[in-house]
């Protein structure tokens, strides 16, 4: 377990006090979260950070993270939290740069807990390559916050050649899944459950951009990308069809699934191609590109099990289908409720 960047000389837990602005404010400030995330931009402390000028495109994104439990297999939420912005720039075909956080905690958090999540954070900033340069911090009231949630943006530079955008999606073009699905998902139920696998599953949880580098050194004129979160894989293709205006049949003998979390889906009756992921990505490439795509991805420790899942048709506007081990097609559709909440 992580200790403080410093002695920590205030409570034990985190009380409204923290949230004033005034000196309990200040110790948590200087105390925590800047020796945790220290760079100059940071450093300098104003209301925003001031960047240095960059050349190219942006890409810009923001969201939001309250997963049940802070911590699981595999993860937590402070590195999940680094580790979904990044991978939604990276998305947009952008190298990211920089982040904000913004921590929401809840009156009786323990304090070393925050400590665990900043240093987790860190850790993951420094592994994507990233800085975290300004960010807010509230508190409130117990039992208002379920202890902690934390939002954050990202800024990005999207890569010269590179334009993601699905109305790019052709017929022909192939589906690349960069690994096995469904792991983050049922990591997290596990836990909330008690429920115990062997050998135990772990959420996939990883920063995608070293990986989507590799694709678009490769594979300059990817169609599009998407990171298959909450409503899986089905919900992320499903979007795409939509925008395209294609059918994606996606082939179930291809999908891979780990064998313990196959297992696990199937007790629980699941389907693996619905259940969230936060270490995976879609690209849809045209078909000559496939064996360059494959082979970059394959290269990097995060691909290597990488493969290729369906193709575009252009049978029926904005569908996705299944086709089955027995042959059979069958459309795929959005699930009417949420199938697992709060898993992010």
């Amino acid at each position: 377990m992580s200790s403080c960047p410093l002695p920590f000389d205030g409570p034990s837990v985190i009380v409204l006090g923290h949230g004033s602005g005034g000196r309990l404010s200040q110790r948590l400030l200087e105390q925590i979260i800047l020796p945790g995330f220290r760079n100059e931009w940071l450093d300098a402390l104003h209301d925003g950070a001031i960047l240095p000028p960059v050349q190219g495109q942006l890409a810009f994104s923001a969201d939001g993270y309250v997963v049940r439990p802070l911590f699981f297999p595999g993860g937590d939420i402070g590195q999940l939290a680094v580790h979904g912005t990044v991978n939604d720039l990276a998305m947009c075909g952008a190298r990211p740069l920089y982040l904000s956080v913004g921590f929401i905690l809840e009156e009786g958090l323990p304090v070393e807990t925050l400590v665990r999540v900043v240093s987790s954070m860190k850790e993951a900033a420094e592994r994507a390559g990233v800085r975290i340069v300004c960010g807010d911090t509230k508190v409130v009231e117990r039992g208002k916050g379920d202890q902690m949630f934390i939002h954050t943006s990202g800024v990005g530079v999207v890569r010269e050649q590179v334009k993601i955008d699905a109305r790019r999606v052709v017929p022909g073009d192939k589906v690349l899944l960069s690994g096995p699905i469904a792991a983050h998902g049922i990591a997290i139920l596990c836990v909330r459950d008690g429920l115990e696998f062997v050998p135990p599953i772990q959420s996939d949880t990883a920063p995608l951009n070293g990986l989507v580098d590799a694709l678009l050194d490769a594979v300059p004129d990817v169609r599009v990308m998407r990171d298959p979160t909450r409503g899986g894989v089905v919900s992320a293709l499903t979007e795409i069809a939509v925008r395209a205006g294609v059918e994606i049949c996606v082939w179930e003998e291809s999908i891979p699934v780990d064998g313990a979390v196959a297992g696990a889906c199937e007790l629980l009756g699941l389907d693996p191609l619905h259940v969230a992921n936060e270490g995976k990505f879609l690209a849809i490439v045209a078909a000559e590109d496939v064996e360059r795509g494959l082979t970059a991805l394959w290269a990097h420790p995060l691909g290597r099990e990488a493969t290729v899942v369906g193709e575009v048709t252009g049978e029926h506007r904005g569908l996705l289908t299944l086709r089955t081990r027995m042959g059979g097609r069958r459309m795929l559709d959005l699930l009417a409720g949420e199938q697992l909440p709060r898993i992010c």
